[in-house]
């Protein structure tokens, strides 16, 4: 008896003691408690195990439920062109982030994970989504301001589908347009590039006064973190070879390529992504005088570092060829978590082993978890895990594409009005019996939009998502009794024996990302230079140029009586009509220099050497046609 009663005061206190375990005051999941107070109680709580996960970030195609539970995964991204089905919904989108998110709610500590995705001019991947134009569009707006306006409705739109984190802006200074990447940067200027840094605010939330310098900021449910990118030097390199090797002394460095990351911490940008390129020969994911010492400790910024897709593993040469090295070089470097896309139970064995026979200490795995719960608490991810389905009317809503198409009106750079100031060719007249619009670009919306639009490279044709082309957007704005005739490349028989009032001819590059647009003529490819060379030797034109940086234009100018950079702009085709017809005027100002011949190249504002076809801030402006 006396045992019986032993035993099941025993039992009776282990079970009181678990219950108390459950439900005692866990300081890390109190709102109220400071930053810092609930980053170190969650930390002090944490196995390797769980913190390691937490330093990885897998793509959507390999997780699962099961698999951010077992696994203890910190976060999950979509890759470009990752989705969950072909044109899926808001819905369809928030289901799968949820199912990640459960498992992820379902470990020993209930530490949420944070989706992250490419939203590099809008919610680019996404199905019916508004499509901004491109940075180096952007850029030559001079209008930071906008840029603000633009990151909040991207944010809008990446809730929409249950996502927390966008991997933009990216801040690097193109200077070398035979960079594949250089259409994602806002100018060859620093100067401009910190200006449009604004859109983090916009991304982000307006940092409060009082902020800490260097603190990450996510203002609440209508923002997303943001991500600065690629630390550092992306766009200096030799020839502008993607991923490869920037020369710079250590001041050109500092002075050409670090100042947008300096206003990008003052506005409290979430994490900071690293380069895939080198700097005098180190590779960026190594650097750990540039991450750690510079980044973190100069600078005093208190996100996350993380690496670029596969980021370590490019380390090596060929990726890959010692991957122990690799996780030594990029962890020490100061990177906190890493974009492991697939082989992700291979990085935690590697970084696991390392850890406990003390290659890697633990102090540095600390510092990285640390980091990445900071950003997890000021987004409030710990309080509102679960996607909010209230926002699923943002995705691609009117007062967005308005915004859009204000930015194209805005980015549009007139190169050349007429012969001679006092007989300029635009704003064209609405109301004419006969004008011909030409050119490859003139009806694909996909063309229009670039690369990173619903597929990593981008696509061709109409059918890609929601958006007005370039030639609806001209039907729609001309008088309704002008005929409007599309033929994409005529010869110039048909141009002269139609007897057209003019014509306007749209043309320029083919969809490209990344090191698949690294190009050493910058060319335009054929049909364009004949298609300019048909219309414009026949009939008064206008040349759109459609291109994600200055191209060869040098050899056609002449011919051409009017010619326009309209950049990538996106989905809005509307925004090009408006100014064309004079309902609003040109303003646009390059943020570019527009070389002659690409023998000058690398040619910069400021060179000694500096003889551009049109150089940088060159933009002709007119005045919009007053209403009768």
């Amino acid at each position: 008896m006396a045992k019986n009663l032993i035993f099941f005061m025993g039992f009776f206190i282990f079970c009181l003691t678990e219950v108390w375990a459950k439900h005692q005051y866990m300081r890390y999941k109190d709102p109220k408690q400071p930053l810092n107070v609930r980053i170190s109680d969650l930390l002090g709580r944490m196995t390797l195990e769980e913190k390691i996960g937490q330093m990885v970030q897998i793509d959507r195609t390999v997780a699962s439920k099961k698999v951010m539970k077992k696994y203890l995964i910190g976060s999950v991204l979509s890759g470009g062109g990752s989705v969950p089905s072909k044109e899926a919904s808001p819905k369809v989108w928030i289901d799968m982030v949820n199912e990640f998110q459960k498992g992820s709610l379902s470990t020993r500590l209930g530490i949420p994970m944070i989706y992250g995705i490419d939203a590099v001019h809008g919610h680019n991947n996404v199905y019916k989504a508004t499509i901004f134009p491109h940075n180096v569009g952007l850029g030559a707006t001079r209008d930071p301001n906008l840029a603000k306006r633009i990151g909040a409705a991207t944010a809008l739109e990446v809730r929409a589908t249950g996502i927390s984190y966008v991997f933009a802006p990216c801040i690097a200074v193109c200077r070398d347009p035979r960079w594949g990447r250089c259409f994602e940067s806002y100018s060859e200027d620093p100067k401009v590039v910190q200006e449009m840094t604004e859109i983090i605010s916009g991304l982000q939330g307006e940092i409060p006064s009082n902020s800490r310098k260097g603190v990450p900021y996510v203002a609440g449910r209508e923002k997303v973190a943001a991500c600065a990118k690629h630390y550092v030097g992306d766009g200096g390199t030799t020839k502008g070879m993607n991923e490869n090797n920037t020369l710079a002394s250590r001041h050109g460095l500092l002075s050409i390529h670090m100042p947008g990351y300096y206003n990008s911490i003052i506005k409290g940008v979430s994490t900071v992504m690293i380069s895939y390129s080198s700097w005098n020969g180190k590779k960026m994911h190594e650097n750990r005088d540039l991450i750690t010492g510079f980044l973190k400790n100069t600078l005093r910024f208190r996100g996350f570092v993380i690496s670029d897709w596969q980021g370590i593993d490019r380390i090596t040469s060929p990726p890959h060829a010692n991957y122990t090295y690799s996780i030594i070089a990029g962890i020490t470097a100061g990177i906190d978590m890493i974009m492991v896309p697939f082989n992700y139970t291979e990085f935690i064995d590697g970084l696991t082993y390392l850890v406990k026979t003390n290659v890697i200490p633990i102090s540095r795995i600390d510092d990285a978890v640390k980091r990445i719960l900071r950003v997890k608490f000021v987004m409030g991810l710990f309080e509102n895990p679960l996607a909010d389905s209230s926002f699923v009317n943002e995705l691609g809503k009117k007062e967005h594409r308005e915004l859009a198409r204000e930015a194209v009106r805005k980015s549009l750079v007139l190169l050349k009005n007429g012969e001679s100031a006092d007989k300029p060719i635009l704003p064209l007249p609405k109301k004419v019996p006969k004008i011909l619009v030409a050119g490859s670009h003139a009806n694909n919306l996909g063309f229009q939009c670039g690369g990173w639009t619903i597929e990593w490279q981008g696509l061709g044709g109409n059918n890609l998502t929601s958006g007005t082309t370039i030639l609806s957007a001209i039907k729609d704005t001309v008088d309704p009794k002008t005929k409007v005739v599309f033929k994409e490349n005529p010869d110039m028989e048909f141009v002269k024996s139609n007897k057209f009032s003019y014509a306007i001819v749209v043309v320029g590059e083919y969809p490209y990302a990344e090191t698949f647009g690294d190009s050493l003529n910058l060319t335009i490819p054929e049909p364009g230079p004949s298609t300019i060379t048909n219309v414009c030797g026949a009939v008064k034109c206008v040349v759109i140029v459609i291109s994600g940086r200055p191209v060869v234009l040098q050899p056609y100018i002449s011919s051409i009586d009017a010619l326009v950079a309209a950049w990538l702009p996106g989905t809005e085709g509307k925004g090009i009509s408006d100014v064309l017809f004079g309902d609003y005027g040109f303003s646009g100002k390059l943020s570019r220099t527009w070389f002659k011949t690409v023998d000058q190249l690398p040619m910069n504002v400021g060179d000694a050497h500096y003889d551009p076809l049109f150089p940088f801030g060159f933009g002709l402006t007119t005045n919009p046609i007053k209403a009768n």
